[in-house]
């Protein structure tokens, strides 16, 4: 079989690919804290047809190798952590990160640990700050966290831009809690894994050993950033963008798609040879 055939095969599959991500990024072009994926190619092993010949002084001069390319394959998908455009919403639960660091959320008191850059969140029932899943919202004392929850004579409150709650109680006085957004910060964003739901989990390779300190935020010493209370972090989906690679994969699609057909009229060609 020729090569050419299996070279468009793995083209088309690698464009494919790039077609599911850019499909993704658009449909989550107006989702809260959601960060664009991009897809990098890289060739395939090349077969040599001859050696290279070195040069001998005053014989002959060097001769390269003769190789033959065998296709492409995906060499990454990465997450662009880059930030979003900010939305004013004007509502006091709705918190935006100006810098590097995460929200840290839990689906139970000492469950599993979630980040998110999605800050839409609300207080329960119970007057724990949750987010748009019901998973609690952790607050920062440089260790695991804990559950954040307001008192019952708190009537309102708001946010510092260092993550603390500020509660106002019955009688019009405003009083700091002591109790922090908890914000942590990831060495290599990147290697996060994403779970779904604006989630995302620590592996070894976004942070050492996956350890995850729920800190403070406007820390200058992590560049966490400060937490702005009325706003939202959107997506960091460029359509144009989008739409430009969009016609790259679909173009480079259909050219590796010729060379199948190609391939094919040539093989065809072999067959006929025998009549």
């Amino acid at each position: 079989m020729l090569r050419s055939m299996y070279s468009g095969v793995s083209g088309m599959r690698g464009f494919q690919t790039k077609l599911d991500v850019i499909g993704n990024n658009i449909a989550n072009v107006n989702t809260v804290g959601f960060k664009a994926g991009r897809v990098m190619f890289k060739d395939i092993l090349s077969q040599t047809m001859s050696g290279v010949t070195p040069p001998v002084d005053g014989e002959q001069g060097g001769v390269n190798a003769k190789q033959v390319g065998l296709g492409v394959s995906v060499a990454s998908i990465d997450t662009l952590h880059m930030g979003g455009s900010a939305m004013t919403t004007g509502k006091s639960t709705d918190l935006r990160l100006d810098g590097d660091g995460f929200f840290v959320v839990s689906p139970a008191d000492g469950g599993p640990r979630y980040l998110t850059r999605a800050g839409n969140f609300d207080l329960d029932a119970n007057r724990q700050l949750v987010n748009a899943d019901g998973m609690f919202v952790l607050a920062g004392d440089d260790g695991d966290g804990a559950p954040i929850q307001l008192d019952e004579g708190v009537t309102a409150f708001s946010i510092s831009q260092t993550g603390e709650i500020i509660a106002i109680g019955a009688d019009g006085r405003a009083e700091p809690t002591g109790i922090f957004i908890g914000v942590a910060i990831v060495a290599n964003p990147g290697g996060l894994e994403k779970v779904g739901g604006n989630l995302y989990r620590m592996t070894p390779n976004a942070n050492p050993d996956s350890e995850l300190i729920v800190g403070f935020a406007s820390n200058v010493d992590t560049g966490s950033g400060a937490i702005i209370a009325g706003q939202l972090e959107m997506s960091n989906v460029d359509l144009t963008n989008e739409f430009t690679e969009m016609i790259v994969a679909q173009r480079g699609f259909q050219a590796n798609s010729r060379i199948i057909t190609t391939s094919d009229e040539i093989l065809q060609e072999v067959v006929n040879l025998k009549r």
